[in-house]
């Protein structure tokens, strides 16, 4: 438990319900954030430090210790929070499903030191324990066949390891996995990756990711937009059985 929070909450007089009333989310959520590493996210955050009267790294120290860049932490919070995740890759395995290997391989040839890297790398795989919580969420993963055939540097052992790893993924109780057969031509997956999650608020947000940088979007427009373009994605792959065949496949062509 969060004891900081706790001590706090009381001192101050308020309970989760009252936490909830006053910075206008449901009482459940507020009542998740006395959890261990649950984080609200930042604009959140900061309502429920002013009310306590307390300073944010007070209640939730894991903030000033955070590994992902500042760019990507409110996209790792809602990510945190989300019930069902949809992500479509048309050029990776999704992070959420990647080896340390592989995650290592996605980041050669960036102006980064080692350290960054690993700092990087440290942090994808942390994202990745929401995968084995008692309460995962529903995270349906559509990816590209290409992917399963991409040369990671010729280290075919790494992408070995890496499918294998898909296939034990998709094993989990809250991992579905997809995949888009080669033959398929052109289809509206050709314009690249993004992940739309839902809140247990009900609220939608995205993740887009471009060469330049990532966009976050919570406009209901925008993301209903890559709602339709998923239900179209999704409605071109594979069954999970079949999907499931081809993975292992692809993954005995690396050895």
């Amino acid at each position: 438990m969060n004891h900081a929070l706790q001590v706090a909450m009381a001192e101050a007089g308020e309970t989760a319900e009252s936490l909830a009333a006053q910075t206008g989310v449901d009482p459940k959520t507020a009542a998740r954030w006395v959890s261990p590493g649950r984080i609200p996210q930042p604009r959140r955050r900061a309502q429920v430090a002013a009310l306590l009267g307390r300073d944010v790294g007070d209640l939730w120290p894991d903030v000033l210790k955070r590994r992902e860049p500042p760019w990507l932490r409110e996209w790792v919070d809602w990510e945190r929070d989300a019930v069902p995740i949809r992500w479509f890759e048309h050029t990776w395995v999704p992070g959420l499903l990647q080896t340390e290997a592989y995650a290592r391989a996605t980041l050669t040839g960036e102006a980064l030191t080692a350290a960054e890297i690993d700092e990087l790398v440290a942090s994808r795989l942390e994202r990745q324990s929401i995968l084995r919580r008692d309460r995962p969420p529903l995270v349906v993963a559509v990816i590209f066949e290409g992917v399963l055939h991409q040369s990671a540097y010729g280290d075919r052992e790494l992408m070995r390891e890496q499918l294998e790893h898909l296939v034990h993924c998709a094993a989990l109780p809250g991992v579905q996995i997809h995949v888009v057969p080669r033959d398929i031509g052109m289809y509206p997956g050709l314009g690249g990756g993004f992940i739309l999650a839902e809140l247990p608020t009900g609220e939608h947000v995205a993740h887009v990711d471009s060469q330049a940088s990532a966009q976050l979007l919570n406009e209901a427009a925008a993301v209903a937009t890559l709602s339709r373009r998923w239900e179209r994605i999704r409605g071109e792959a594979l069954s999970r059985t079949q999907s499931l065949d081809l993975i292992m496949e692809a993954a005995g062509s690396w050895t």
